[in-house]
């Protein structure tokens, strides 16, 4: 298994909160490498989420199941800070699944561990309250789509703020992700005049 030394862990973490050497050293040394197959799950439906996870390559993908159909829910790319907020924060069952849409290096941080660092460093107790803020906000961001846009300006949007979606994710995934039918991105696909966002 081969990792950077944390580079990508350390920009995505220097990006939320300033930490000292020290803090970032102890917040790196509580990750876990982890290596995930593609459709490997990191959390099964209906289990208490424990852990928070850092992709360092590869993507993740977040959906739950319905009819016997999988809705895809969050797709995460290098960079990201993954869990499922509500069952991280009261030890409820989660409600979707977390597997690698792809092959995936991940870094994982378990509950246990960071309560531990928060409890030794107000820096990275401050950290930890903005990552879960901003986990959060991603989160009312892709809720926003559904309630403020139709379902091709959801398409340019992602077009326009998300382009990796359409290089990188299967159309049937991206499909389920933006909540139209498979014929109907394909036909927004092809029409390359519409009016962005």
């Amino acid at each position: 298994m081969t990792y950077p030394a944390f580079d990508r862990l350390k920009a995505t973490a220097a990006g939320i909160t300033r930490l000292s050497k020290e803090d970032m050293d102890n917040f790196c040394a509580a990750a876990i490498p982890t290596e995930y197959k593609k459709g490997q799950p990191l959390l099964k439906e209906g289990d208490s989420c424990q852990k928070i996870f850092f992709v360092d390559s590869g993507y993740l993908r977040t959906y739950h199941t319905q009819d016997g159909l999988e809705i895809n829910t969050g797709l995460h790319f290098e960079g990201s800070f993954v869990t499922s907020l509500k069952s991280l924060l009261t030890g409820a069952p989660s409600t979707s699944f977390i597997a690698a849409a792809e092959p995936a290096q991940v870094y994982v941080f378990t509950k246990e561990k960071m309560m531990k660092l928060y409890a030794q460093s107000p820096p990275i107790l401050d950290f930890g309250k903005r990552l879960l803020e901003n986990i959060a906000i991603q989160q009312e961001e892709h809720l926003d789509l559904f309630k403020l846009y139709s379902a091709e300006q959801r398409f340019r949007y992602i077009e326009q703020h998300q382009p990796e979606l359409l290089q990188r994710v299967p159309l049937s995934w991206l499909a389920s992700y933006l909540g139209v039918a498979r014929e109907t991105l394909s036909r927004f696909r092809k029409n390359a005049s519409s009016p962005g966002l």
